[in-house]
């Protein structure tokens, strides 16, 4: 083994999540113990270019890339963020999930087991696409082995690359927006049990159900935020900007009943889709989801925490990342207020000080 005293050691690695409507940067530094945020930043895509990052036809970034690589390099410039490698996250939505069970087999023998399987679970042709996978749980009395598989489709993972590279960016890793969230809001106590990690999001909403730190489901559906702010607009006969401003303000408060009553069929819908989740999981692994951790641009629109906690009859909690990095106490309240929304930027900047 040899010591070279001269071998620069990376300090610090940007996390980067690319929304549909918003671009989120996140730059962590180890300092000797602690995990210190560096910098962070945030642009918002109808703010700068009046057109989404992402189209809707197809669940990958935009054909041009251009606006997002100008977004990117704006906010490492503008945040003044000195780091090169980064982590990059990857919707759910453009991402493919499944648990697949295996019989007994050897170490070795499960890659080639799993390649075989995966032709009848993934709904795309193979080549098209990268596989990964991990072992969740080996049950000795079933002689069987459970594997989570993940397929991400090339073409995803090559815009990714051709993003990072334009913007100067060694892409360090890839992955699908669950883990970074888990990273990010599992504590050692989440850690122990079954948590619900829901994500409501500008785009879509998923549900994820981590048992002991093992992802056991991610379920995606397109319900999301932006619905919501278009029933009130809707209900209201308002323009979007000013549904936004009320679902922000009032949210599902009693104190502006036309407001909640617009959100409410969508609001159930998710709820219904939440249920059902959580039955699927008891049935399979015969337990409750103890806990339940609220994320995305949605978690803080007042009295949802606390309708959801009445409805599912569980602890709720809204995600805050930034809790496990040091900071100046300064930018506590507005760390707070960013958190459910940079949850994924901080999980996979904080990959890359594992």
């Amino acid at each position: 083994m040899t010591w070279n005293p001269f071998k620069i050691i990376p300090k610090g690695f940007l996390g980067v999540d690319i929304g549909t409507f918003s671009i989120k940067i996140v730059e962590v530094e180890r300092a000797g113990k602690r995990r210190k945020l560096e910098n962070y930043g945030e642009m918002q895509a109808v703010s700068a270019y009046e057109k989404p990052f992402r189209t809707f036809e197809k669940s990958t970034l935009s054909l041009s890339n251009k606006d997002i690589v100008r977004a990117i390099s704006a906010i490492i410039k503008e945040s003044k963020m000195k780091s090169v490698k980064a982590y990059f996250s990857i919707p759910d939505f453009s991402t493919f999930f499944t648990t697949i069970t295996l019989p007994s087999m050897t170490e070795a023998e499960i890659p080639k087991a799993v390649q075989y399987e995966a032709r009848q679970y993934i709904p795309l042709p193979l080549e098209g696409v990268t596989l990964d996978w991990q072992v969740i749980e080996k049950e000795q009395s079933s002689s069987s082995i459970k594997v989570l598989l993940v397929a991400v489709p090339n073409e995803v993972i090559q815009q990714y690359q051709e993003t990072a590279a334009a913007c100067g960016l060694e892409l360090v890793f890839l992955e699908a927006e669950v883990f970074s969230l888990a990273r990010a809001v599992i504590g050692e106590e989440e850690s122990r049990q079954a948590v619900s990690l829901i994500d409501i999001g500008a785009r879509s909403t998923t549900i994820n159900i981590v048992d002991k730190g093992v992802l056991k489901i991610s379920h995606s559906f397109d319900t999301s935020g932006n619905d919501l702010t278009s029933m009130i607009a809707k209900g209201l006969d308002a323009g979007y900007n000013k549904a936004e401003e009320l679902k922000k303000k009032y949210g599902l408060n009693d104190s502006e009943e036309k407001t909640k009553e617009a959100m409410l069929p969508l609001i159930d819908l998710i709820l219904s889709e939440i249920k059902k989740i959580f039955s699927s999981f008891y049935q399979i692994e015969r337990k409750e989801v103890k806990k339940i951790i609220l994320a995305g641009g949605s978690a803080f629109m007042p009295g949802l925490a606390e309708y959801f906690s009445k409805n599912l009859s569980k602890p709720i909690e809204i995600a805050n990342p930034f809790n496990s990095l040091y900071y100046p106490p300064i930018l506590e309240d507005a760390l707070k207020q960013m958190g459910p929304s940079f949850s994924i930027a901080v999980g996979a900047a904080l990959h890359g000080l594992e």
